[in-house]
């Protein structure tokens, strides 16, 4: 990639009307259930450039009338043919064989993910079709709203924007799209950040739907339901594309404001998995909404700055203020998360500065669930919040507390807003070996300082290492039990937490009461607590914490505390 055509991306936003939204942090794959009449297919000409070809939509004539609209099957069956029978690098989704490491570093160094991989990768690639199967047979309304999609972009690799887009740039930017008619260019004079952008993008919309992804039917049928995909993973290192873990799952946050995802409640489920399903909280900016809807609603709050909360600000803002968010498992999205962020973001304390915003004008007393655990956010200067506050009453918007008690009211039972006491804490010393666990980072002599109130103990199976991982509240690989032989119990992985002094390795192995290497003794517990764990063990998770008065113990020794 040459520097003179990098900058050509700097400062920008791009706003791209579409019928098939592709993410905007990089590599997004292809979802075929939503294809207009006359909607053309694209296929890469000499150069990469689009070249036009007619689409056989097999299943255009199954057709039902079902709540007074009639219904048709929009699949492209012609495109799934020709997209099963690709092969080469990264078709179907199939992870990139790595070979040349020397170009690996550099790859990342500008992007957070390896742009060598996505370079090697057709910009029209397959991927997997891993929807439910109920997916292939459902039928959508005929006729549907246009929609004007926003992809903004700030110094992103040529070959992952281009894949979104669906082209490949041979000269400059603008140039280059007068050949797509649908696609139009705005230019920010200096870089706004992502909020600001696609506000920008959306006042330029001419679309009856904003479309951050490909779920607009919903909208159809209620103009003031916001719908989100399911976001598939593509790998940062060999772009394998695989779901998140679990799957379809409800948005959720903790009490520190950071996106968690948790079960649909039995009261939730549906007969049909591939059925749409409530959720509290989007993941960020994937997401259809109706315009005048949108507008309606204040659009995203301009006093959010660059990146951060404003997936919370939108959907507290949606849910209380006469609307619904509803999450599609047959609407699929593949995302790059960046190995790390390659660029600077102005501001410093933006982020911080976006979440107590939000608290202080949507969260009213439940904010100080917020303060009491990031207390540094109570005398931070938020802005002038009086035309948010305003805008509030003028909905005629819900409170904070029936949000929490329709809509997000199994959040409490993953993300208490009291946190229930410790069984125990403090340092855990090996029998065996009187040794203590230890975070490799923590130097003697010095005081203890972690990123985060909450990194727990992840094990992936038997004979695996034990890793800290930040706690996602899903149990699982973080799920222990403190047995009373004072074991350290893995359910997973039925192991126990073993550990080797001579090489001073903590290891997950098969569980033996007599091992002194795998008895483990916490320097305080809670008898209240532990004195009712049924069958002498409870389920719990190890965290590391400086919530408690007492975790800061002898230097240089990492603190634990078990929590339900």
């Amino acid at each position: 990639m040459r520097r003179k055509e990098k900058r050509l991306l700097q400062f920008a936003g791009l706003l791209i009307a579409a019928l098939l939204f592709l993410p905007n942090v990089g590599l997004w794959s292809l979802y075929r259930d939503r294809v207009f009449d006359n909607s053309p297919d694209t296929v890469e000409g000499p150069g990469g450039i689009p070249q036009i070809q007619a689409v056989n939509r097999a299943g255009k004539d199954a057709q039902v009338i079902r709540d007074g609209v009639q219904r048709i099957d929009w699949h492209n069956y012609e495109a799934i043919k020709i997209d099963l029978s690709r092969s080469g690098h990264g078709e179907q989704g199939k992870a990139f064989p790595l070979t040349d490491a020397d170009r690996v570093d550099q790859a990342y160094r500008e992007n957070g993910f390896n742009i060598y991989v996505s370079d090697r990768i057709s910009l029209n690639r397959s991927v997997p079709d891993i929807r439910n199967p109920n997916c292939i047979k459902k039928l959508y309304a005929d006729k549907l709203p246009n929609t004007s999609i926003i992809i903004p972009f700030h110094n992103e690799g040529w070959s992952s924007l281009l894949r979104t887009v669906h082209s490949h740039l041979k000269e400059a930017l603008e140039k280059y799209m007068v050949r797509l008619p649908k696609v139009r260019i705005l230019r920010t004079k200096k870089r706004e950040g992502l909020i600001r952008t696609r506000l920008l993008g959306a006042g330029a919309a001419k679309g009856e739907v904003i479309t951050f992804l490909d779920s607009h039917y919903r909208i159809a049928d209620n103009r003031k339901t916001i719908v989100c995909p399911m976001i598939d993973v593509i790998d940062h290192d060999n772009f394998g594309y695989e779901t998140q873990a679990g799957d379809a799952m409800r948005g959720a946050f903790d009490w520190e404001m950071y996106y968690k995802r948790i079960p649909i409640p039995n009261e939730l489920q549906k007969n049909d998995p591939s059925e749409p399903f409530e959720s509290p909280v989007m993941a960020g900016g994937l997401f259809a909404v109706d315009r005048k809807w949108f507008w309606e609603l204040g659009g995203y709050d301009t006093g959010l700055e660059i990146w951060g909360g404003e997936q919370y600000e939108i959907s507290f803002k949606v849910w209380m203020c006469g609307g619904r968010m509803e999450d599609i498992p047959c609407s699929r999205v593949g995302h790059i998360y960046r190995k790390y962020v390659p660029y600077k973001v102005p501001g410093g304390v933006s982020l911080a500065r976006n979440l107590k915003r939000v608290a202080e004008v949507w969260m009213d007393e439940y904010a100080e669930y917020i303060y009491q655990r990031r207390p540094e956010y109570r005398h931070l200067s938020a802005g002038d919040m009086s035309a948010q506050k305003e805008l509030r009453i003028r909905l005629n918007c819900m409170n904070f507390k029936w949000f929490m008690n329709k809509v997000a009211w199994d959040l409490p039972k993953h993300y208490p807003p009291v946190e229930p006491p410790a069984g125990a804490w403090g340092e855990v010393r090996n029998v065996g070996s009187a040794m203590c666990l230890e975070s490799k980072h923590v130097v003697s002599g010095s005081p203890i300082r972690l990123e985060s109130c909450k990194v727990c103990f992840d094990a992936v199976s038997h004979n695996s290492p034990v890793t800290l991982y930040d706690c996602h509240g899903m149990k699982g690989n973080q799920l222990w039990r403190y047995r009373k032989d004072k074991s350290l119990y893995h359910t997973v992985s039925n192991s126990c937490i073993d550990c080797s002094p001579n090489e001073r390795r903590i290891f997950m192995n098969t569980c033996d009461p007599s091992a002194p290497t795998q008895q483990w003794v916490f320097e305080k517990t809670n008898s209240t607590v532990s004195d009712n764990l049924p069958g002498g063990g409870g389920r719990w998770l190890l965290q590391l914490s400086q919530s408690h008065p007492d975790t800061w113990v002898k230097p240089g020794r990492t603190t634990l505390k078990i929590t339900w």
